[in-house]
């Protein structure tokens, strides 16, 4: 009969603060909700270069022929230079004809010539024989150096060190909230990852080059990459 009475009272209570019984026993617990985030800087290990051989010629075959030979000359250098065959790919090939410039009265456009574009993308696995690649490229014969990007082979350990700082860093802010509302904070109720910024590659270096014996030795500077992680953290509060 109490039990009962309890029950009704209850209910009375809940009706008076505009609930029903179901709507209180699905409302979420007391929490704090923090986001964590940790930041991770590394210097790239892996680096990779797109260069290659801009040709002209009157013909399409006698471009194609002068690329084709110069281009030869590039690929051997790599050869030279200990890099897999792997590590090289084709990104860009191309025979375009020329036109000369169109004039005032018009007419059909003429073709004056040809163009051929041959390039590839270089992967290096140690980022400290950069410059000598460059320079290596540049010497073989090649005019387009297009950019150079540097990146982390292996991120998935940084991010999961990252991931703990995060948690810490969501861990500190609940504390600080918890103890400025005069609460004491529990254990988590969830946790989701909000997201994580890999590292990209990111150009540092795009220029066309003359190739020429005597030119001075190319200054190449790696820098640091950031990882990011954050992470959404409900805790409970203790009663």
């Amino acid at each position: 009969m109490r039990a009962h009475a309890f029950a009704v009272a209850l209910i009375g209570s809940l009706a008076g603060l505009g609930l029903t019984e179901a709507e209180a026993q699905l409302a979420p617990p007391p929490a704090i909700s923090v986001i964590g985030e940790a930041n991770i800087s590394v210097t790239p290990d892996l680096a990779t270069i797109d260069a290659g051989v801009t040709s002209e010629g009157k013909t399409a075959r006698e471009a194609a022929d002068s690329n084709n030979k110069a281009m030869g000359t590039v690929l051997l250098a790599l050869k030279g230079l200990n890099v897999a065959d792997k590590d090289v790919r084709t990104s860009r090939l191309s025979l375009q004809p020329q036109s000369a410039p169109v004039t005032s009265s018009g007419g059909p456009l003429k073709i004056v010539g040809y163009r051929a574009n041959n390039h590839v993308t270089v992967t290096l696995h140690d980022v400290s024989g950069i410059a000598t690649t460059i320079d290596a490229l540049v010497g073989a014969g090649a005019n387009d150096v297009g950019g150079i990007s540097f990146s982390v082979s292996d991120p998935s350990k940084l991010l999961d060190e990252a991931r703990v700082k995060a948690i810490g860093d969501a861990q500190r802010k609940a504390e600080i909230y918890a103890r400025a509302s005069g609460v004491t904070l529990g254990s988590p109720l969830s946790i989701a990852e909000e997201g994580t910024q890999m590292p990209f590659p990111h150009p540092v270096f795009a220029k066309t080059m003359a190739a020429s014996a005597a030119m001075a030795p190319t200054p190449v500077s790696p820098g640091e990459t950031t990882l990011r992680v954050s992470v959404s953290v409900s805790y409970a509060i203790r009663q």
